[in-house]
């Protein structure tokens, strides 16, 4: 089983991912012939989150959807650290208790 603090690691990653490929497609849209990439998130089995990235096949730009890709991003990214801090915080007051 996978600890909680990894499955979060993995969520952070996989934002961080997403919101790699957004900025690069939104800083070559001025690129002739530029084909956007997009990052697509699955489960595994073990809990953790797996990314891949793409170029999608057809050229051209969708500055909207690259925004809100990046906000979306950003989201994930937080909701996953709060994830993690609570953890944190929650084996910090078990360790607390115990000693």
């Amino acid at each position: 089983m996978t600890s909680l603090s990894a499955i979060s690691l993995s969520g952070m990653s996989a934002a961080q991912a997403r919101l790699d490929a957004a900025s690069h497609n939104i800083a070559n849209m001025g690129t002739a012939g530029f084909r956007r990439e997009q990052v697509t998130q699955s489960a595994a089995a073990d809990g953790d989150v797996t990314t891949s990235r793409m170029q999608l096949p057809q050229e051209g730009n969708s500055l909207e959807a690259d925004l809100v890709g990046q906000l979306a991003a950003k989201s994930l990214f937080l909701a996953n650290l709060a994830v993690f801090r609570t953890n944190d915080q929650m084996m910090g007051a078990l360790l607390d208790a115990t000693s």
